[in-house]
Formats: structure tokens, C-alpha cells, sequence
């Protein structure tokens, strides 16, 4: 599967806390009807979770929705898991959307950056706010937050809005706990690669 690729870019402490992950996620291995089935499945459960991430997203930062009407595309991870060994690492799966409309899948990983500590699972927004933001992230077949483009983390207000300034970047992220928008955060480092499934 395609995340022990990246599991396998870190080492020591990191290694083992996104390993262990993925050995959850991953489950038995299967073949034939039965990995379609999964694969199905799994869609259909990402698929479900964008719904409800966005719907939270909504209703914690209003001013949101109005960013994602004018988006060119949204990219939601609506559960990244994080595990501690010393040494925090993160996955989670999610997809692209265009027009309302998913068009791919996608992980994410990430070694100890980016979530606060103790964080068991977030979800994440990326909202491509440019054409060309858009089409350089499609077009890359591994992105990375700071290396290949910059994400403004947008965090509420004294008076619950956005700041204007974040909401003018060409790409926009959101990080969300159960309790709502979190502040102080960052994505840099984070990796998003094309998740491969089954035909």
C-alpha cells in the first residue's frame, strides 16, 4: 500500500509511531471482489467523513463557508491519527473535491510537527483558492507543506472571524479537534501523495 512507501522515508522513534498507524489502518491484506468490496467501502466512509468535517468546519468558523464557495478545490482529512513513541508521527486518508464533486484520493503523513501534543486525531482542510495552486498540486505526485507550497492556518478572531489577510492566501488550511477550530498549530512538513487503490 502506498503509505509504507512513506513510512519508510522516516527512521528511529518517527518510524515506529507512524508504523504503528499504519499497521491499524492497514488491517488483513485481501485480494480479488473482496478488495473492491474494501475499497468501496473505504471510499464511501472518507467520502461520509469530508461531509461531516465540513459541516463542523461550517458551523466552528462560519466564515469558512464562504471561502470554500469560492475555492477552486477542497482537500479534507477528515480523521489524521497521531501516535507518540517520544517522537509524534501522523496519517490520515482523505480526498479532493472540485466542483462538489471528489475526484481523488489522497494521505497524509507527517513526522513530529504540526499538532499539539497529546492530539489523538484532527481533522484537516486545505482549501486551493487559485487555478494555479489547484493545478500545481494535482499535477505533483508527492506535496509537501513548505517545500512545495505555502498554507496559511487560519485561526478565529478576538470576533470570530477569519483574518482577512489568511483568507487572501492562494491556499488555506484548517485544523479541527471535537471542540472546534484549533489555534497555534502548523502544517509545515506535512505530506500529501495520490493514494493508490485497487482497480
Amino acid at each position: 500500500m502506498s503509505h509504507i512507501f512513506y513510512v519508510a522515508r522516516l527512521t528511529g522513534p518517527a518510524f515506529a509511531a507512524l508504523a504503528a498507524i499504519c499497521l491499524v489502518l492497514s488491517g488483513c491484506t485481501t485480494t480479488g471482489s473482496e478488495s473492491q468490496a474494501n475499497t468501496g467501502a473505504q471510499q464511501r466512509e472518507i467520502d461520509a467523513g469530508i461531509e461531516a468535517t465540513l459541516s463542523r468546519l461550517y458551523k466552528s468558523a462560519p466564515a469558512s463557508q464562504q471561502l470554500a464557495q469560492r475555492a477552486e478545490g477542497i482537500l479534507v482529512f477528515p480523521s489524521v491519527l497521531s501516535a507518540s513513541f517520544g517522537v509524534g508521527a501522523q496519517y490520515g486518508d482523505g480526498a479532493l473535491r472540485v466542483a462538489g464533486k471528489t475526484v481523488d484520493y489522497y494521505t497524509m503523513t507527517a513526522g513530529s510537527v504540526g499538532f499539539q501534543a497529546g492530539a489523538q486525531s484532527k481533522a484537516v482542510v486545505f482549501m486551493f483558492m487559485t487555478p494555479d495552486s489547484l493545478e500545481k498540486f494535482r499535477k505533483s505526485n508527492g506535496w509537501t507543506v513548505g517545500a512545495d507550497a505555502t498554507v496559511a492556518v487560519a485561526e478565529m478572531g478576538a470576533t470570530g472571524a477569519i483574518d482577512t489577510q489568511t483568507m487572501q492566501q492562494p491556499i488555506v488550511g484548517f485544523v479541527l479537534s471535537n471542540a472546534g477550530l484549533m489555534a497555534g498549530v502548523s502544517l509545515q512538513g506535512s505530506k500529501i501523495s495520490p493514494k493508490k487503490l485497487p482497480a
